[in-house]
């Protein structure tokens, strides 16, 4: 039977510790030096089909961060995921379908799913919403056909006339407008196959970002950091430059989906606050780039790097102004008031599961970075107090006994046993 923690530390001075900069025991592995993730402790596991009861996102303000694929993704994943702004994501996104894309698919989908919900709350459809306007899936229908023939056909004589730079804008024009309608499949097709035709390095550039964009919307992560390394390989790629922080904000997201945080956290870190531009909304937001940066830096960084690259970092902190409650997270866990941090996080947590790329990491985070807490109050000490670390992590003794308990097993926590 194992000791219980308070004998497994020493205790003769009844001493707190204070906070020095000795770094969290780091599992590497591969590159970006990645963080071992062990929930033993915890229930980390992601529940795919949770529901959020209370929002605190300003919808409407959410939704105008977004332009194209990324807004109905978005807007879509809440409706799923909150009942209380489902209507009304669903609404969004219906008129949005509507008013900018030639997407009949989607405005069938989103149509049918938004009917299901208003029944479901006892509103009458026809009333809300009216019925299906199948006129308007013909109109696009037969609008989207004559607009993709006239695209084919001139893609034909630039061919014949065998004139790269028009062959390869023909190329991409098809691929947008696949893209209108959905058809991510030829629309990848269509912006890869520009590849052949491009005459500089900037062309080269912007055909990555397009398959870069598309793959993002696919989820197809290893796609993603291809084109990304490819586009990093252009001579004519400038690590100072708009499409570096596009690039940057491409392969961070790439690797949160891999669960890769500190390759994240780095890539987020290295936008560049002046660089990012609205033509980035049709992936994230700036916003975005403050909260995927900062938890993945809290919960891989140690306290070094977090100050070096988060702290004092002039760029980043423009995104974390953005977000004045992570910001201020950030800023309480460096200074070791815990209780704080962890008060705030609980606070945000129904926002950030309703994030489509966060939520299945929200889980993990937190215990990485509670974890990451927890070794940084122990580790300088000459004796702890378990009551007073209790306290300052929101538990009672016995729940931080068992948390310790795992991380002395993890090899996190070196401690020695009193005899």
């Amino acid at each position: 039977m194992p000791l219980p923690v308070q004998q497994m530390m020493y205790s003769s001075n009844n001493i707190e510790p204070m906070q020095l900069d000795v770094p969290m025991e780091d599992t590497d592995s591969g590159e970006g030096g990645e963080v071992s993730i062990n929930t033993t402790t915890n229930d980390c596991t992601f529940n795919a089909s949770y529901l959020v009861e209370n929002p605190t996102i300003d919808l409407e303000a959410y939704a105008n961060n977004y332009t194209g694929l990324a807004k109905i993704y978005r807007l879509t994943y809440i409706a799923d995921h909150c009942i209380p702004w489902r209507v009304e994501a669903l609404k969004m996104a219906l008129n949005y379908v509507k008013e900018n894309t030639y997407n009949t698919n989607m405005y069938t989908h989103l149509y049918n799913k938004l009917a299901e919900a208003l029944k479901q709350q006892g509103l009458s459809v026809e009333n809300t919403i009216g019925a299906l306007d199948c006129q308007w899936i013909e109109k696009k229908s037969k609008k989207g056909a004559t607009k993709l023939e006239k695209l084919d056909t001139d893609l034909k004589n630039y061919k014949s006339n065998s004139i790269k730079e028009s062959i390869r804008r023909g190329h991409d024009d098809l691929g947008d407008h696949y893209l209108d309608m959905g058809d991510m499949s030829n629309a990848l097709k269509c912006y890869s196959r520009s590849r052949d035709y491009c005459t500089s390095g900037k062309h080269v550039l912007n055909m990555c970002m397009n398959v870069i964009k598309v793959s993002i919307y696919l989820q197809n992560w290893s796609h993603v950091l291809t084109y990304v390394a490819k586009a990093e390989a252009t001579p004519e790629y400038t690590s100072n430059s708009p499409i570096a922080t596009k690039l940057h904000c491409a392969a961070g997201l790439a690797d949160l989906a891999s669960k890769k945080y500190k390759a994240a956290a780095k890539h987020f870190l290295a936008a560049n606050f002046d660089h990012f531009t609205s033509e980035s909304a049709d992936i994230l937001s700036a916003q975005n780039v403050a909260v995927y940066g900062g938890l993945c830096a809290l919960a891989s960084f140690d306290r070094s790097e977090l100050y070096k690259n988060v702290i004092t970092s002039s760029s980043f902190k423009l995104f974390l102004e953005l977000e004045p409650q992570l910001r201020d997270a950030i800023a309480k866990f460096y200074d070791s008031k815990y209780a704080s941090c962890l008060s705030i996080f609980f606070e945000v947590k129904d926002s950030l599961l309703l994030d489509l790329y966060l939520a299945p990491h929200v889980k993990i985070l937190y215990c990485l970075i509670r974890n990451r807490a927890l070794v940084q109050y122990f580790s300088p000490y000459l004796s702890v107090d378990m009551n007073k670390m209790a306290a300052a992590f929101n538990t009672n003794v016995n729940a931080l006994e068992d948390e310790l308990m795992q991380l002395i097993l993890d090899g996190q926590i070196q401690v020695k046993t009193k005899n």
